[in-house]
């Protein structure tokens, strides 16, 4: 079963169980890979790959969401963000830990034989294609500054 075929039927028990919060985050997915699905340039069909892209995504725009309204003084606000953002994280792989993702880091470093901060954006095209969904472009983009700063 695909992502998108997922989130359909996820979106019918939400129904059924009357849970606002994930009928809300999941119509809200609907939206994107209907989106996506028929884009120009799109084949008509929604790989799991681009559908992962797309959550991780929606995550960090309810995360970022979330901080705009905890500045703004609207707690209740960031909580709905936040409740529709772990609903959206459930259809997300595992998260590498800090250690593995050091681990799998070191190991591109020593594939693509880079030898200091200048080989930064070797390492980072890699990095990003091979940890797609397993870890955020962030924390990937510090570890290689630090491993690569040594």
């Amino acid at each position: 079963m695909t992502l998108f075929e997922r989130i359909s039927e996820d979106i019918k028990h939400a129904m059924l169980d009357k849970n606002k919060v994930a009928l809300d985050a999941l119509r809200g997915v609907k939206k994107e890979f209907l989106e996506a699905k028929t884009a120009k340039g799109s084949d008509g069909e929604l790989h799991d790959d681009k559908a992962l892209q797309i959550l991780q995504k929606m995550v960090k725009q309810r995360k970022e969401s979330a901080q705009m309204y905890l500045d703004a003084n609207r707690p209740e606000l960031a909580e709905d963000e936040l409740a529709q953002c772990k609903v959206i994280e459930k259809y997300l792989p595992a998260m590498l830990s800090e250690a593995e993702l050091t681990e799998v880091l070191t190991a591109i470093i020593q594939q693509v034989g880079a030898q200091g901060p200048q080989d930064m954006g070797k390492v980072m095209g890699v990095a990003t294609k091979q940890l797609a969904g397993k870890a955020e472009g962030k924390a990937i983009n510090l570890k290689v500054r630090e491993l690569l700063s040594k």
